[in-house]
């Protein structure tokens, strides 16, 4: 079932998203060569702490996991999508790392991802999340009153077609608000025109995710919960958690 907002509640999961946002720059400030991933975890944790938020990753478990999530932010290095468990590995010179973090503030949920390099950089990881950064950035374009999910999701894979990327076919964005995954599903592969009409108080997240590969190969690791690519190849993930507004899209998790 879909929930429509009221903008009083738009309000409220405006200062969720805003602790989201300090959480990730927060981790992305401290992210440096020998970091390791445990680390960036507690600093997200404390900034949630201190903004008297929950966490909704933590304990999180779908139908899919075989166990809870054990962090409050997911970091996947290099060759893994998303969902990758923060654990004793050191980032290292050139490392490509996406962190996904969620924030839960008096009953109301944000959630948003960033991309970056730590150290040195490669040119093509940069291309990668430019690219990813501007797939959301047409998703979000695309969100207005009167279009639909399809439209969203058409624009954020021509992007990634244009790219050359290729992206997980099973995962893409979703609804959000009282809980972190809401109805309506937001794939990242969609016809124009096609699915749930997008009106003025809908909230959703928009997360593309991109492999450098070109293709939809990934797999599940042992942990059950990171994807990586099958052929090794670079990944980013960024994500952003909108509002639908009869003035255009509205971005929740800004600082």
């Amino acid at each position: 079932m879909v929930e429509i907002k009221t903008d009083t509640a738009l309000e409220a999961m405006r200062e969720a998203g805003r602790v989201v946002a300090h959480a990730l720059a927060a981790v992305r400030q401290t992210a440096a060569v020998g970091v390791r991933l445990r680390e960036l975890d507690k600093v997200a944790r404390t900034v949630l702490s201190k903004a008297g938020a929950r966490s909704p990753f933590l304990g999180y478990r779908p139908s899919f996991a075989p166990t809870a999530f054990p962090a409050v932010i997911c970091a996947s290095v290099n060759d893994a999508v998303v969902h990758g468990i923060p654990d004793d590995y050191r980032l290292r010179d050139g490392d490509l790392v996406s962190i996904d973090c969620g924030a839960e503030l008096d009953g109301w949920t944000g959630d948003a991802a960033i991309s970056f390099t730590v150290g040195t950089p490669r040119p093509a990881d940069l291309e990668l999340i430019a690219a990813t950064q501007q797939a959301l950035d047409a998703g979000i374009a695309a969100a207005t009153v009167g279009n639909r999910i399809g439209d969203i999701s058409h624009a954020v894979s021509t992007v990634a077609r244009t790219a050359a990327c290729g992206m997980p076919a099973d995962f893409g964005g979703h609804g959000i608000g009282r809980q972190m995954h809401e109805d309506p599903h937001v794939p990242n592969h969609g016809r124009p025109g096609r699915g749930f009409p997008l009106r003025h108080g809908l909230t959703i997240a928009i997360e593309p995710m991109l492999m450098a590969g070109g293709r939809n190969n990934y797999r599940t690791a042992p942990d059950g919960w990171t994807l990586r690519t099958i052929d090794g190849s670079r990944a980013a993930h960024i994500e952003h958690t909108i509002a639908i507004t009869e003035q255009g899209p509205l971005i929740l998790t800004l600082p």
